[in-house]
């Protein structure tokens, strides 16, 4: 599609699952699938010769490399990361079959009204009229009850499967972020809850399995409206182009699949945590004509209750933090009512509304 969208959020707006359409069988583009130019985000796609960095996490240099690619992109591909591609292919496989199910049984097991988890689409498509071209399954702590009426004869061997990817990719995200913020010099006593061993064990995390299908008119449709995540920080896995992110210096930039290696973005409580000096990455997500594409993201974010907000060694000492303090449940509040003006409503210098 065009890199703009003009559709502005829409507060009040709240997609019903009942209204979800199984779209993997549409010859044509559904009137409320159709979306404008996108005004928020006007800039084209990049026609400069850029490349997302690819670091080895093998390399000796991989902490500086990972913290010029957080400062001056926001996102960045990893290999050597120490995941199995057995292991990537197999969840891979179990997504793709959970999408194949019939639309009946997958609405079953529907987000409930806080958007998590469970089947429907993404978060952020409460605020638009228009729907995506797309849709998801959020894993959020045990999926045992869903995947015992998705897949009643053999949940075990599913739920085994997405345990054992969320175990990988916790310890994966621990490193990434130590790596993202060793790169500023802070230290794991420098943040306190981070637990004794560093691995932030009372953090939240979620898996969010995300379908688009091949589409009849993709110039015309969305398969993920331009968004940051919240979390500290995601990593995709993308076995199929489609995602894009914003660079303002160059546009819009698509992210290539690279053979054994991970996306990660930068989220907006990295963005907190490092006082803006690593900004969360803008990115979206196009749709094709002929392929069906899927990717899996897990999200990774600070304790649920903590506060968290800028840390102290990255504020000099006459400066006032960029931002306030704001638990994950608060920040999820300010992003669920307009997902492009969540940080700006907790800068320091913003009206004080007693939410966060």
């Amino acid at each position: 599609m065009a890199s703009s969208i003009s559709n502005a959020p829409r507060e009040s707006h709240t997609v019903h699952h009942h209204e979800l359409l199984d779209i993997t069988s549409l010859k044509d583009l559904p009137e409320s699938y159709a979306w404008k130019g996108f005004d928020r985000f006007p800039m084209k796609d990049s026609t400069a010769p850029v490349t997302i960095p690819v670091i080895d996490l093998a390399d000796p240099k991989a902490i500086e490399l990972i913290g010029h690619a957080c400062k001056t992109w926001g996102t960045f591909q990893v290999t050597n990361h120490g995941i199995q591609k057995k292991l990537l292919d197999d969840v891979e496989k179990a997504s793709r079959e959970l999408f194949a199910l019939p639309m009946e049984q997958k609405l079953k097991v529907s987000e409930t009204a806080g958007g998590l988890p469970g089947y429907g689409q993404a978060r952020i498509a409460s605020c638009f009229a228009q729907k995506m071209w797309s849709e998801g399954f959020t894993v959020y702590g045990s999926p045992l009850e869903h995947f015992r009426q998705l897949w009643p004869e053999d949940y075990s061997k599913y739920c085994d499967l997405y345990e054992e990817y969320e175990k990988q990719m916790r310890k994966l995200a621990a490193k990434l972020l130590w790596l993202s913020l060793g790169s500023l010099g802070i230290s794991k006593s420098d943040i306190d809850w981070a637990g004794q061993t560093g691995e932030f064990e009372t953090r939240s995390a979620a898996i969010r399995l995300n379908s688009y299908p091949s589409c009849p008119d993709p110039d015309r449709a969305v398969g993920l409206a331009p968004h940051t995540d919240s979390s500290i920080i995601t990593i995709l896995h993308q076995s199929t182009v489609g995602l894009k992110v914003l660079r303002e210096e160059t546009g819009w930039v698509l992210v290539p699949v690279v053979p054994d290696a991970l996306v990660v973005n930068v989220g907006d409580f990295l963005h907190i945590l490092s006082n803006g000096l690593y900004p969360s990455v803008t990115h979206q997500v196009v749709v094709n004509r002929t392929q069906h594409r899927l990717t899996v993201a897990y999200f990774y974010g600070s304790p649920p209750e903590v506060k968290v907000s800028p840390l102290s060694k990255l504020v000099g000492p006459c400066e006032t933090p960029l931002y306030r303090s704001i638990t994950w449940q608060e920040y999820l509040i300010h992003k669920s009512q307009d997902p492009y003006s969540a940080l700006s409503k907790i800068r320091s210098s913003a009206p004080f509304n007693g939410s966060g």
